[in-house]
């Protein structure tokens, strides 16, 4: 072979590798996503959990204020800036889930302080507890009426928007700045028995909301609007919650001390102002995407891991800076567990808590078995209003049950204790027997089951989270 085809062939070898090395480049480029992608899913899956309250509310505003629901629903249907009653407490027929109370009626808003205050009013309460509980739609509370912040005497709390200045009218006391324009108020008013809705109604009948600029008008008319936007819909558009998330921040701005943070979300295109997805690069876009649904898995897989909160005898006890966890910066809290677990949630000083599914052996409760919990001498739960422990199927649903119970409580009549002192609750499908039925509470027949041990205006060892409910023993 002479020099020049020995030239010849090392250069067509020459030029093959380099064609196949490049091929196999492009190919590995192709299979790997861009940076821009892969940016945009990082930062995304943070300012998911950062702005998932901004997607979440404004969806349930959206349903709760336009969307007609059945006559006796427990799903709130309004106009803005007007209480919808519950008046009737829930029974196993209810169910839509989420994990109803049995011990209260609920009376619930949605309010726009954009333009002015709206003025909360309640009668006479007396000696009965009763809550407003006051959000941002960031779903941190920032005010309390009721029993335990404003007592039980007739009173008119103004709820004041963030970028609103003027005098109040004489009688209408201020409550803390809110820091959305936009305003949940969850109240819950306390029933002792059926017997006793009859009274509440009464009561919530002269729960108003008025704004203050008809405040003082003899036979105002309440305008009645519901005149909210409506969330971008994920099921047709990928970017939809990104978009929702991004309306609702412009309308409700992040407290200005988060500046850095959003200004970091930003540069994917996503907090107040952000608008522009059709210039985003298919990159971003597609991270984005990814980010949206992930972000939402995280969530739930946070929720059914209980690790944020603590685990003490099977019990779940959530974490102190529930219902204000944004103020914290524990932005992962306040979405999971305070806004996509309970929308908004309660301080621990007004209300804590605690759950289980697992008896004291770690197994999960099975309707076919019997179960105690038994508090020793001196260890009920210590509150200043009342306890109580609600059965669930695995729906998040009351159960039914032969005798109509669905809750048990320092409040259940005829609740008898033990000789010692303690008080030992029966938690099963069947009767235990006439002798201790005053203490059953029933469960499931068959399958899993939870409980919910709520405790409102607990005293100091619980809020500390120094004290937490017995095991929940297996009968063998």
């Amino acid at each position: 072979m002479n020099v020049l085809a020995r030239k010849s062939i090392l250069l067509i070898a020459g030029v093959f590798l380099a064609w196949t090395a490049g091929a196999s480049a492009a190919q590995d480029a192709a299979a790997k996503p861009a940076w821009q992608e892969q940016y945009a899913y990082t930062l995304g899956m943070q300012a998911y959990v950062f702005g998932f309250p901004y997607v979440y509310l404004p969806s349930l505003r959206w349903d709760w204020v336009t969307q007609p629901k059945p006559t006796g629903s427990i799903t709130p249907y309004a106009p803005l800036n007007h209480f919808y009653n519950v008046r009737d407490l829930a029974t196993a027929e209810y169910r839509d889930g989420g994990s109803p109370n049995n011990d209260a009626l609920y009376s619930s808003a949605w309010v726009d302080v954009t333009k002015e205050p709206i003025i909360l009013s309640h009668p006479e309460m007396g000696d009965r507890y009763f809550t407003f509980e006051i959000a941002g739609i960031d779903s941190d509370n920032f005010a309390y009426v009721g029993k335990r912040t404003t007592g039980g005497k007739a009173g008119s709390f103004a709820i004041v928007g963030p970028n609103w200045k003027g005098a109040l009218p004489e009688g209408v006391k201020a409550l803390p700045t809110s820091r959305t324009n936009s305003v949940l108020i969850l109240g819950r008013t306390l029933v002792d028995g059926q017997a006793d809705v009859p009274a509440v109604r009464k009561l919530q009948d002269q729960y108003t909301l008025v704004p203050l600029s008809l405040w003082g008008k003899q036979n105002a008319m309440l305008p009645e609007s519901r005149d909210v936007w409506a969330p971008f819909d994920p099921k047709t558009d990928p970017l939809a919650e990104w978009k929702t998330m991004n309306k609702a921040m412009t309308e409700n701005p992040p407290e200005a001390r988060l500046a850095k943070l959003v200004e970091l979300f930003a540069r994917v295109g996503i907090g107040p102002g952000q608008d522009d997805f059709d210039g985003m690069d298919t990159g971003t876009k597609r991270g984005l995407a990814r980010a949206a649904v992930d972000g939402r898995a995280l969530l739930n897989d946070v929720i059914r891991s209980g690790a944020l909160g603590k685990q003490v005898n099977g019990w779940n006890i959530p974490p102190s800076a529930v219902g204000r966890a944004g103020l914290s910066d524990d932005f992962l809290l306040r979405a999971a567990l305070q806004a996509l677990s309970g929308i908004i949630s309660n301080d621990p000083a007004e209300a804590v808590y605690f759950n289980t599914a697992l008896d004291a052996t770690g197994q999960a409760f099975d309707g076919t078995k019997r179960y105690t919990l038994r508090f020793p001498p001196g260890q009920l739960p210590q509150v200043e209003a009342f306890w109580s422990i609600t059965m669930y199927d695995p729906t998040y649903n009351l159960v039914d049950n032969s005798i109509d119970r669905y809750s048990i409580g320092n409040r259940t009549p005829n609740l008898k204790q033990d000789a010692d002192g303690g008080l030992t609750l029966y938690i099963q499908s069947e009767s235990p027997g006439m002798a201790k039925e005053s203490n059953w509470l029933p469960s499931t027949k068959s399958g899993s089951f939870f409980v919910i041990l709520r405790t409102y205006m607990p005293g100091p060892e619980i809020v500390e989270q120094k004290w937490a409910p017995p095991r929940v023993v297996p009968v063998l």
